[in-house]
């Protein structure tokens, strides 16, 4: 069954009300019945109509605005529906402005509009909301109220008294205006609030409001506890780091061992480290800070950190993928080898293909980018024909840096990767040293005698070449000393030997063979003289033996 729901005690003054009232828009706020509204007026034709208002009846109707930056606004710019309220109290403040106390009793519409001046007059019907007895009706107040108890345990200072006056309320309508008045609704959501006519359907829509607004209030008191929690936190390591700079002042070390870690926390960060090397960067300066200079350990872990900060991490030059300054560099640094030089072109060639196309920026075809960026070539010849000569013509073909390492006679794997830093005297091995010294991690690297690593009981080291010179592994190259990986994956590597038969097979088949012949050819001539033509490779000069 609905019908018309009225509370008994004002049914005598409802029915006092007039048929019209002076209306007092409000700007960003609805008022509600059974609830009392505290407003601040500073408008003259507002405040004329509260000194009228209070020498009369002192009821008026309040509606809200549609559009709140208008000063005055007209009866097109209010909403219909508003509250009857009766004008408690006026208090007048030092700027001539006033502060009124009101109290609402029921919801009215508006029918028409009788005046624009002094102030807003309209006539008014009374809208009281409608109320169904039935199970839902009883499920939604118990819900709602449950709802208030829990999110009044979420606000702060709140006396354990306020659950026990919800649980008290028994008139729907009161707890429901209740809570509304008391939460943050959007103003739009607060009309359409008063505007609904059935308090089933009011208490659904501030069921679904309330509910949202508790979980707001829960994710704000979570980010409140964990911002609690780490200031605690800091407060605490703050009250540690007082003390242990106490104890290092008294010690006589305070000052040089902060000043340490205070210029490595700056180098850090302008390394541009890895998410992996700056973390491993940053445990290792916060045990050095808690250290005495004087220990062992603290120089190991000082020794540490300068590697980490002056490896090239994000340092790299420009590649000039230009064919034709890369041929006029090979004729200018060499004489003949024209097949050399065409293949070498060739790689480059390829390299500038890959750049245009950006094959890297296609996930399915990472595969053939590398190995098309990452061909390792080898030049193998006698000793003196220019192979080393033809790696730094490539760089300064490209516009890199270049840096060499001599394998000739080397026996240990740690030359390769490093020196655990257990070990005394640790140190990273002659990859990343080579790379430090180039000051570029994308240098033309050249790998001397290839075909004379040995290997012993300390290691393989052409084994630990297998990861250098793979294209599809190199990127994550990690080096025993360092413990943290650094990318190869740009460094342009170039192997020399003299002997293929003497490379490794796995270690051979990583790498392209470009045959450099001998040094000189014998011609015979007539009457038994042969001349023997020495090619200067390295310098345009003819040398001529004549033997008979």
């Amino acid at each position: 069954m609905t019908e018309s729901f009225l509370h008994e005690d004002n049914e005598v003054f409802l029915k006092k009300i007039p048929d019209k009232l002076p209306i007092l828009p409000l700007r960003n706020t609805v008022a509600y019945p059974f609830m009392p509204l505290p407003l601040s007026i500073n408008i003259p034709r507002s405040m004329k109509l509260i000194e009228d208002a209070f020498k009369g009846d002192h009821l008026i109707g309040l509606a809200a605005m549609k559009d709140s930056s208008v000063i005055e606004p007209m009866p097109e710019q209010i909403h219909e529906i508003g509250t009857v309220c009766i004008l408690n109290r006026i208090v007048h403040l030092d700027d001539d402005s006033l502060q009124i106390f009101l109290y609402g009793f029921e919801r009215f519409r508006i029918t028409s509009w009788h005046e624009t001046e002094p102030y807003l007059k309209a006539g008014i019907l009374l809208h009281p909301d409608t109320l169904e007895h039935d199970n839902e009706l009883e499920a939604a107040f118990r819900t709602l109220q449950t709802l208030s108890k829990e999110f009044i345990s979420l606000l702060p200072n709140i006396p354990a008294a306020a659950h026990d006056y919800i649980d008290k309320i028994k008139d729907p309508r009161h707890l429901l205006y209740l809570v509304a008045s008391n939460i943050q609704i959007k103003l739009k959501d607060a009309q359409k609030l008063l505007e609904t006519d059935s308090v089933k359907d009011k208490l659904h829509l501030l069921i679904f409001h309330l509910s949202y607004e508790k979980e707001i209030l829960k994710l704000k008191q979570k980010i409140q506890s964990d911002v609690n929690r780490s200031m605690e936190k800091k407060h605490h390591e703050y009250y540690l780091r007082q003390q242990l700079k106490a104890i290092q002042k008294e010690l006589g070390e305070s000052q040089e061992s902060q000043s340490d870690v205070d210029e490595y926390t700056e180098k850090i960060e302008k390394a541009g480290l890895p998410d992996e090397a700056k973390q491993e960067a940053l445990r290792e300066l916060k045990r050095m800070g808690e250290m005495s200079r004087n220990s062992a350990e603290y120089g190991v872990i000082k020794t540490y950190l300068d590697w980490i900060v002056d490896l090239p991490w994000q340092i790299r030059t420009e590649d000039e993928l230009d064919i034709n300054h890369a041929r006029t560099v090979l004729d200018d640094d060499h004489y003949d080898l024209a097949d050399v030089k065409n293949r070498i072109l060739e790689y480059l060639a390829v390299r500038q293909l890959v750049n245009t196309r950006r094959i890297q920026s296609e996930p399915d075809t990472i595969g053939n980018e590398n190995q098309a960026m990452g061909a390792i070539l080898c030049f193998a010849g006698p000793p003196g024909v220019g192979k080393t000569s033809l790696g730094q013509s490539i760089a300064r073909s490209l516009g890199r840096k270049f840096t060499r390492m001599s394998l000739g006679g080397m026996r240990d794997e740690a030359e390769i990767r490093g020196h655990r830093r257990t070990y005394i005297g640790a140190m990273p091995g002659r990859i990343i040293q080579a790379i430090k010294r180039a000051g570029s991690r994308n240098p033309v690297f050249m790998l001397d005698e290839v075909d004379k690593i040995g290997s012993d009981w300390r290691g393989d080291p052409s084994s630990a070449l297998l990861e250098v010179l793979d294209p599809a592994q190199n990127n994550t190259f990690r080096d025993h000393y360092l413990n943290v990986d650094f990318d190869l994956s740009d460094v342009i590597f170039i192997t020399t030997a003299n002997q293929l038969e003497a490379i490794p097979p796995p270690l051979k088949d990583r790498m392209e063979i470009i045959q450099l012949e001998g040094l000189y050819e014998t011609l015979p001539l007539k009457k038994g003289i042969v001349f023997h033509w020495f090619y200067g490779f390295l310098f345009h000069n003819t040398f001529i033996t004549v033997t008979s």
